[in-house]
């Protein structure tokens, strides 16, 4: 079994992946982007892959979702929270006064903003591809005063020096990964559907309330509703929710057929075990 994340080696992508009791014994196969690793899936260069879609404190992957949202040969298998910690990485020993750049993804760029802000003021932010290409990036560059927010694992294999532990935000941190298949990959009981929904009459009054009605009036709980912007259309989107329940169930399936009657576009990405 072959399992893509978003690599290097080093990053919290490789650690869900590898700690996943479905990859156990998985050859773990990095790739250079979120939606590399998804596409890696539906092309068959990998069997599964496991991909952050949120964070308990930035929210929303916004590749993720928008990657799920425009394939139509991979689903959503499974999902995995995994607990977060940040630590800020140089070359060498470096005063945090003396940083001018600091390096990372856009997410944990985010989820240590206040810290960012209250330590290095003055210091650059710089978005990286991935957590471990910034450790690496900084780890190359001795004598500059430059740092990453990494792993420590990164910090390991990179050759980096940690100079502050624990750095995000909020306490408890953590990331919801979750695991991509082949669109017709089985799945054992599922209890959590995720799907999108788009089309004309979402800029008339009440539509929106129209779509969701279909769950309220089943009893159909909403756990997750977001939009996106629908790419290339100023001012119309694209709603993601999650389900409480399963495709199995009779009212799930009910809900999203009466969503169709409202919509030009309904995609499940998934039905699944929470």
């Amino acid at each position: 079994m072959k399992v893509a994340y978003l690599g290097p080696a080093g990053t919290f992508s490789e650690e869900a992946a590898a700690t996943a009791p479905r990859a156990a014994g998985a050859e773990l196969v990095p790739q250079a982007t979120i939606a590399d690793a998804i596409e890696a899936v539906g092309d068959g260069r990998a069997d599964e892959a496991a991909v952050p879609i949120e964070n308990s404190i930035e929210g929303s992957v916004a590749q993720t979702l928008d990657t799920l949202a425009d394939r139509t040969d991979v689903t959503i298998v499974g999902e995995q929270v995994l607990a977060v910690s940040h630590l800020l990485v140089a070359a060498g020993p470096l005063d945090e006064a003396d940083l001018r750049r600091v390096v990372s993804h856009p997410q944990p760029l985010g989820q240590c903003a206040h810290w960012l802000r209250a330590h290095v003021p003055g210091a650059e932010l710089v978005a990286a591809s991935s957590t471990a290409d910034a450790v690496r990036e900084i780890a190359a560059a001795p004598g500059q005063p430059w740092a990453a927010i990494g792993t420590r694992r990164a910090a390991e294999l990179y050759g980096g020096t940690i100079l502050a532990e624990g750095i995000e935000d909020v306490p408890g941190n953590e990331t919801r990964f979750v695991w991509i298949g082949h669109r017709d990959a089985p799945v054992e009981a599922p209890t959590k559907t995720s799907l999108v929904f788009w089309g004309s009459g979402d800029d008339t009054p009440g539509w929106l309330a129209d779509c969701l009605s279909e769950f309220a009036r089943r009893g159909v709980n909403l756990t997750k509703i977001e939009s996106r912007p629908l790419r290339g259309q100023l001012g119309h989107y694209r709603f993601f929710v999650d389900l409480a329940l399963g495709l199995d169930a009779d009212d799930a399936r009910a809900a999203v057929d009466g969503l169709r009657t409202h919509c030009e576009h309904v995609r499940v990405l998934g039905s699944y075990p929470a």
